[in-house]
């Protein structure tokens, strides 16, 4: 078996996950990108030289300075048409203070389910955020009472603040009907993807799989884990969490230093299919049916999968929904939860949690 990745950055000689954290004062949570000057506040928080020229390979090739100059055209050449009408035609942006609603959703220190059925009942008729709102709701299956998510004020996600930033800046106030449509993006998104992870970790969500880990008292096996960011996070929440990936994919960052390096079926074949543990797969590939093969060998109770809840097959599979596709091919499960995850501007993503039918 391969050696695991260390966590570092490349590039930087200062980087550990755990000064990043010890790091991230009040005031960079409140402001993480000063000024809007995305290159130079990755540069400082990662420690980068300041001539850095690192080329992100993701959704497309970018360098730091060519996001920021991205950045610096703000919406013209349609780059924040996020939101349009039915001929296709841009509509008017979203209002800042619907921008700031959506983005307090995922604020620790509010009750979540409040906090959604705020943001749609707030909404003016007819505007952006009233089809923001309805299309979260209607989705959106909370936690069952047997699951407590305590309020906080000192849970640290410097992912979530580098992302509420991204939402004022690309006047993005959440995914709608129409998003699954949407095929752009924005060059930021390669730097979130290389630094943090394809979809950033909710409180909520955290603390959903904390509940289920704990009740059951077992582990979290991350297949798929990408650079480590949910991994990391999770065990800061206590838990123990095995990450495996092939690691055929590149990341700038790393946050945890023991990601088994294997591919995920062999994994599961060699730790019982899995069967102590619960399976979490963030934002699985969809191609060589990967997500089909890791369900299918999947012998435990609990799978949490967090990726689109749309119909843009942009993650685990390319013709259906994961809804879909577990009430179709995993009968033997059905859905405890669906709660949406703070969405990078165009996406539309979710936590689903699916548990193993007659099991309490």
């Amino acid at each position: 078996m391969p050696p695991s990745p260390k966590a570092v950055t490349t590039g930087s000689s200062t980087f550990t996950p755990d000064s990043f954290f010890e790091a991230w004062s009040e005031e960079k949570q409140k402001d993480p990108v000063p000024n809007h000057d995305l290159r130079s506040a990755i540069i400082q928080a990662f420690g980068l030289k300041p001539s850095d020229n690192y080329v992100y390979h993701a959704i497309a090739s970018v360098t730091l300075q060519q996001v920021q100059n991205a950045i610096l055209q703000g919406g013209s050449k349609g780059l924040h048409a996020w939101y349009r009408d039915e001929k296709g035609e841009p509509l008017e942006p979203p209002l800042e203070t619907d921008i700031v609603a959506y983005t307090s959703i995922f604020n620790s220190a509010t009750a979540s389910n409040k906090a959604f059925s705020n943001f749609a009942s707030n909404a003016k008729k007819q505007s952006l955020r009233a089809g923001v709102g309805s299309h979260l709701t209607s989705l959106r299956l909370p936690a069952p009472t047997s699951i407590s998510i305590p309020r906080s004020k000192s849970h640290l996600n410097p992912y979530l603040d580098f992302w509420r930033w991204s939402c004022h800046n690309l006047e993005w106030c959440g995914p709608d009907q129409s998003t699954a449509a949407l095929k752009n993006s924005h060059h930021i998104l390669p730097i979130f993807m290389h630094h943090f992870g394809c979809a950033c970790p909710s409180y909520e969500s955290i603390e959903i799989m904390k509940a289920l880990s704990r009740a059951r008292k077992c582990g979290i096996i991350d297949m798929g884990s990408g650079n480590g960011y949910w991994t990391y996070m999770l065990r800061r929440a206590g838990l123990s969490v095995a990450a495996v990936d092939n690691m055929q994919s590149l990341w700038r960052t790393m946050w945890v230093d023991d990601t088994i390096v294997e591919d995920g079926l062999t994994y599961l074949k060699r730790n019982n299919s899995g069967k102590e543990d619960i399976l979490l797969l963030v934002y699985p590939i969809v191609s060589l049916d990967f997500t089909k093969q890791i369900l299918a060998e999947y012998a435990g109770d609990i799978i949490c999968i967090a990726g689109t809840q749309n119909s843009n097959g942009y993650t685990a599979f390319k013709d259906v929904t994961v809804n879909e596709y577990f009430e179709k091919e995993m009968k033997d499960f059905h859905k405890i939860v669906q709660v949406p995850l703070p969405s990078f501007a165009g996406k539309d993503e979710a936590l689903y949690v699916f548990e193993r039918k007659d099991v309490s």
